[in-house]
């Protein structure tokens, strides 16, 4: 696929890393010309410098013949304008925007083919703000991820000493409740991943993937570890886009607290927010800190666009007692150094956005892709189209199914029933199937065990 990348920073880098690897062909287009010679240095792709919205530059990085334009500058008038020439010019089949704006966002119509013709928007603060709000629902998790509109979660959990599985074969899972149905999907020990067998005896602080419906999501989070009790106050620091469209999703459920520097923005949140307390001031600051009690606060979410600030400021209401703490870091580099310390969890946008941009780029009916550990790892959604004689996985039991090194089928969702998967569970057409990949040089396989021969046509 002749895939244009318009922004070479955080997020059209990762990106171009990853399509880049899997035999894509890819053009970088951005004005900072020293991080597109990074990017050339270490990926086989083009690059091109100059502003992706120019007709004359789009024309340069290929546009003529390319199958799609991801726009995702830090300009959402870049992002718009260039999808905009791509379509008038050069008949560009699929565009991607990134906009972050919700005064774009909540503007129906504008984004019609009549008018700005966007087929896909990313909203990274959308996505961000949806990924935290169900680290809240579920306390204790790492990672949890939805797949066919919230009907199956897959969760991350760190195994605990005490835990009722914990030092027991997994097969002994199905003893402890034989009401529930659940499978784990990979175990990281040590940072290295173990594909699960009925004989794997889970250890104290490894990494478990497992999948189920979410009803089922807090009874074997039980088996792992004693399970948090449900958070009930929450302290915000920033109240940016993340931390106001946040604290409007949560604060009827929530009792909530924004702490936030500008006096302005301050007057805008209050009167915003319908019963959120909205305080000015440094979220760094100790003596406000201790005067709004957070050692009384259940969760301390640091949600600023200053990384350095979120760690400080997170550690240090860590140490002044609050219960867990949860920190936006947006240099990728940081993520793996702070979490599982005095940090809960880090959380990474431009990871969270990555995998939203992979769900449209990817070939063989993929539906969504969920980036696990910090990219280290994918969870992924495909539709199972064609029949026994057109498709490589319809009809068969999944232990005939030939998978990829290090990839396991997790679940089924068959119309509004969840699946979880066994050896003698058989896809059928419209299946959409859970799968999950350790190691990611396989995702060209599973496209392709997804594709519909031409004899279906």
């Amino acid at each position: 696929m002749k895939i244009i990348i318009l922004g070479a920073g955080q997020v059209g880098g990762t990106l171009a890393e990853h399509l880049a690897s899997e035999a894509n062909d890819i053009t970088v287009v951005d004005t900072d010309g020293e991080r597109l010679r990074d990017l050339g240095d270490r990926l086989d792709i083009r690059t091109v410098q100059g502003r992706g919205s120019f007709p004359t530059v789009l024309r340069q990085a290929g546009a003529d013949d390319a199958d799609m334009l991801v726009a995702v500058t830090n300009s959402d008038e870049t992002n718009m304008v260039a999808c905009q020439v791509a379509h008038t010019l050069f008949h560009t089949p699929t565009k991607i925007a990134r906009v972050r704006e919700a005064a774009y966002l909540t503007r129906a119509g504008l984004f019609d083919n009549d008018a700005i013709p966007v087929d896909v928007l990313i909203s990274p603060e959308q996505v961000v703000t949806n990924y935290i709000k169900r680290l809240i629902e579920h306390p204790g998790a790492l990672q949890v991820i939805d797949f066919a509109e919230g009907k199956a979660q897959l969760v991350a959990v760190k195994a605990y000493y005490g835990g009722p599985l914990v030092g027991q074969q997994l097969r002994q899972l199905r003893e402890h409740m034989p009401n529930v149905d659940t499978r784990v999907a990979a175990i990281f020990r040590r940072d290295r991943p173990i594909m699960p067998k009925g004989d794997t005896v889970i250890e104290a602080d490894d990494e478990v993937f497992f999948i189920a419906a979410k009803v089922h999501i807090r009874a074997v989070m039980s088996e792992m570890r004693r399970l948090d009790e449900s958070y009930k106050r929450i302290v915000i620091a920033g109240g940016g886009q993340i931390g106001e469209r946040l604290a409007e999703a949560i604060e009827s459920r929530y009792q909530v607290k924004i702490i936030e520097m500008n006096p302005a923005r301050c007057r805008y949140l209050s009167d915003s927010l319908d019963s959120t307390v909205v305080l000015q001031g440094s979220a760094s600051d100790r003596d406000l800190l201790l005067e709004e009690n957070i050692a009384d606060a259940d969760i301390f979410l640091a949600l600023t666009n200053d990384d350095e600030a979120n760690i400080m400021s997170s550690l240090l209401a860590k140490r002044l007692g609050a219960k867990k703490v949860m920190t936006i870091i947006n240099n990728p580099a940081y993520v793996d150094l702070i979490q599982g310390g005095d940090i809960d969890i880090a959380i990474s946008p431009q990871l969270a956005t990555i995998g939203t941009l992979l769900a449209h780029v990817r070939r063989g009916d993929i539906v969504s892709v969920h980036s696990l550990r910090r990219g280290a790892a994918e969870a992924i959604e495909a539709i199972a189209h064609g029949d026994a004689k057109s498709s490589k996985v319809i009809g068969r039991a999944i232990e005939n199914i030939g998978l990829p090194p290090g990839t396991t089928i997790g679940a089924i969702i068959r119309d509004e029933e969840v699946l979880i998967a066994h050896d003698d569970t058989v896809i059928e057409a419209g299946d959409h199937v859970i799968l999950f990949l350790v190691d990611k040089k396989h995702i060209r396989d599973v496209e392709k065990l997804f594709h519909v021969g031409l004899s279906f046509f």
